[in-house]
């Protein structure tokens, strides 16, 4: 699978692009600015129907205009895919494939895998635990549809549980039976999650730790760690422990949705005590590793974004992925870059053919 070329009209800072891309690599070089992140994230939009860096779709429109459009053509298992996403403010946005619009974004979802690599993957290891969590739950719904359907009716399940504890609040009533309800569905629903968080992590550890020692020549000991309530209790028992504290909470405290994932360097936090370079070595590999993941499940490469990649490694290391497109484990890379003759120099050590795009 390979993006063939890719138009936008208003989406950013372009009023209009066209790109007609290389199988292989293809670098985006030129000052900040002007607009390279931009269009990998465009890329990106294509892939998961939202943009990496700016959820809010109105944001993403060029702020002269009224609308954008993403426009692009895929080589995928010998047959030419069309995809296309537009959005006009104050409307829904609409996708696209071969002119037949989706009823729901999540059956796009893993249609055209990528993974993105950029500086602002820190919020991983530096953020909150929904940051990894919509991490864990990105890597797996790209391959598992019926996982990101059941993530998407738990979402729900929460969220009109929690309207129901401020219903209580606010009216001074309980209503057991409904209560009830819910619970059964969080339950029924989040041990499906569980279970699938916990295979994915089976599988996905080992992916990384091998990609860790690839990078940093088995420098250090790292782990990733799954981190849930549902190890010690089913959820039906933790919702009827904290029932008292939900009502006086007004959400929900326990469930699926406060899992987290702890990333350690020789057992200790690598928040706190991983250098930046140890931090950056950590973030690279769990990207590949997520690539290496999807890879397996999907059967064809995911696209490879790298955003500003020399921000956070030296030019041996990007030698060294860009040399992994030349043995075949990487498929269609796109490289963002302030400095063309860097990266021209490592893309044509590769031997592969490449595009380069000055903007």
């Amino acid at each position: 699978m390979f993006l063939k070329t890719l138009s936008l009209v208003n989406y950013k800072n372009f009023t209009t692009a066209a790109f007609d891309f290389d199988s292989k690599i293809n670098c985006l070089v030129g000052h900040n600015g002007v607009g390279k992140t931009n269009v990998l994230d465009s890329i990106y939009h294509l892939s998961f129907g939202k943009s990496y860096f700016n959820p809010i779709t109105s944001q993403n429109i060029n702020h002269e205009a009224e609308f954008f459009v993403i426009d692009g053509t895929l080589q995928k298992n010998d047959r030419e895919e069309h995809i296309l996403v537009s959005a006009k403010r104050g409307q829904k946005k609409v996708i696209k494939r071969n002119n037949k619009a989706y009823e729901k974004f999540s059956e796009h979802i893993g249609f055209i895998p990528a993974v993105i690599i950029s500086p602002g993957d820190r919020d991983l290891i530096i953020e909150g635990s929904e940051t990894r969590r919509k991490f864990m739950d990105g890597v797996i719904s790209q391959s598992d549809q019926e996982y990101l359907n059941v993530l998407i009716q738990y979402g729900k399940v929460v969220a009109q549980r929690n309207a129901l504890l401020k219903f209580f609040a606010a009216n001074s009533k309980f209503d057991r039976d409904t209560l009830d309800i819910y619970n059964a569905q969080m339950s029924e629903l989040g041990n499906l999650l569980f279970e699938k968080r916990k295979t994915f992590l089976e599988e996905f550890i080992p992916i990384f730790d091998k990609r860790y020692a690839e990078i940093t020549n088995q420098k250090e000991k790292v782990a990733i760690t799954y981190k849930s309530q549902l190890f010690e209790k089913p959820i039906s028992d933790l919702l009827e422990q904290n029932l008292q504290r939900d009502m006086m909470l007004q959400y929900s405290s326990v469930g699926l949705h406060k899992d987290d994932l702890s990333f350690e360097i020789e057992g200790h936090p690598i928040k706190k005590f991983g250098s930046q370079g140890q931090q950056k070595s950590f973030l690279i590999a769990l990207k590949l590793a997520q690539f290496d993941f999807i890879k397996k499940l999907s059967k064809s490469s995911p696209l490879l974004l790298l955003d500003d990649i020399f921000d956070k490694l030296d030019e041996q290391r990007v030698a060294h992925i860009v040399a992994l497109v030349a043995e075949n484990e990487l498929g269609q890379i796109f490289i963002s870059d302030t400095h063309p003759e860097r990266t021209e120099k490592v893309v044509k050590e590769s031997n592969q053919s490449y595009k380069m795009f000055r903007l």
